[in-house]
């Protein structure tokens, strides 16, 4: 019953008790103290005081406690009607687009170029229900205690890694997302590091300008592995900057919003960053010492355990797409370069996206 209400009338009327419990508490005071110093019998008064101010001062508290629970079982519940008005969209949109293809299929007579067009985009519509259960399914366990084998992670491997399956997923080209990371190691499972720098990674192409740019950074600092996102999208206010780490948390309202999510993507990130040992923090302008036109730095600290040599580093030099990045051995940063040229990416990877014609009417 309370997903439409506003704050105001619990807030209200937790406030009114306040006062007129701290009206009570004063004027108890003021006549106990005056009977104490006008009766002989001064002992009983200043007891009844005693007693008195701590019995109303428990009553107090046991209010504000009361007032805070009803504030915060309010904004959980608007948030989960928030988050089932966003799965509901997730899952009814690629579904009745299924559908239709299917439907088209099966009732008429297509050429071969509109058949391999619509499996396409039917591969997409499954692709689009698999990461959402995925979220699903992580953020169901991501505050369980679970065991697991860590293991020595090249985090710059996994995050050239998060950039190719987002740019592929979004169907932009790699040179949108600039990279200059230095190889480190870090102690975690990779599954769980690919799933933190794929959500930042996504976010940040999702809510990016209509001409994106990203910029992504990976250098060692104090024994740490600091990795920051930047992108040119419309920023995020500074009141909102902690609270976006919660569960079903996304900006605005739901069914006015023009991306697609769930607002489990940033709870699952700070989720598995603490489990690794982490920190997951949304920079000021002036911290993210960016000199471009970036509006929201995410910054990403983890424990590192080993940097790699030079050596090593030229050895695990990807492959195949990722093998016209540059390496500078004078300090062992990765440079992202164009992992394809333009022909192949356009073969493979049609402009005519439906994600860029039509985007969902729906959120990390």
């Amino acid at each position: 019953m309370f997903e439409r209400w506003s704050l105001k009338f619990p807030i209200t009327i937790g406030v009114t008790m306040i006062i007129l419990i701290i009206a009570l508490i004063v004027g108890w005071v003021i006549l106990a103290t005056v009977s104490a110093l006008q009766s002989p019998q001064s002992g009983f008064y200043w007891a009844a005081l005693s007693i008195g101010t701590s019995f109303l001062a428990i009553v107090l508290t046991g209010v504000v406690f009361y007032m805070t629970l009803s504030v915060k079982a309010i904004n959980l519940t608007r948030r989960q009607s928030n988050f089932i008005d966003s799965v509901t969209h997730e899952l009814k949109s690629p579904i009745a687009s299924l559908k239709l293809y299917l439907q088209t299929l099966e009732m008429r007579d297509v050429s071969e170029k509109e058949r391999k067009t619509f499996q396409r985009f039917m591969m997409d519509d499954v692709e689009r229900l698999d990461n959402l259960i995925s979220h699903l399914l992580e953020a169901g366990y991501a505050d369980k205690v679970r065991s697991y084998d860590v293991e020595a992670v090249d985090l710059a491997e996994i995050i050239q890694q998060a950039i190719r399956s987002v740019t592929l997923r979004y169907r932009v080209d790699q040179s949108v997302v600039q990279s200059e990371l230095q190889p480190c190691l870090i102690n975690t499972t990779r599954v769980d590091a690919l799933m933190i720098f794929r959500n930042l990674i996504d976010n940040a192409v999702k809510y990016a300008d209509q001409d994106p740019a990203v910029h992504i950074s990976l250098k060692l600092e104090d024994n740490f592995a600091v990795c920051r996102i930047s992108d040119n999208g419309p920023g995020i206010p500074m009141a909102l900057r902690r609270k976006i780490f919660g569960r079903f948390v996304r900006l605005g309202r739901e069914l006015r919003r023009e991306k697609p999510g769930t607002g489990l993507g940033l709870y699952i990130v700070r989720t598995l960053v603490r489990r690794a040992g982490g920190k997951v923090v949304v920079l000021d302008d002036a911290a993210s010492n960016d000199t471009t036109k970036m509006q929201t730095t995410f910054e990403v600290r983890l424990p590192a355990i080993s940097v790699r040599a030079d050596s090593a580093a030229v050895e695990a030099e990807p492959s195949g797409p990722a093998a016209d990045s540059k390496i500078d051995k004078q300090n062992g940063t990765v440079i992202n370069g164009p992992p394809v040229d333009g022909a192949n990416l356009n073969e493979t990877i049609p402009n005519d996206s439906r994600e860029n014609d039509t985007q969902p009417d729906v959120v990390s």
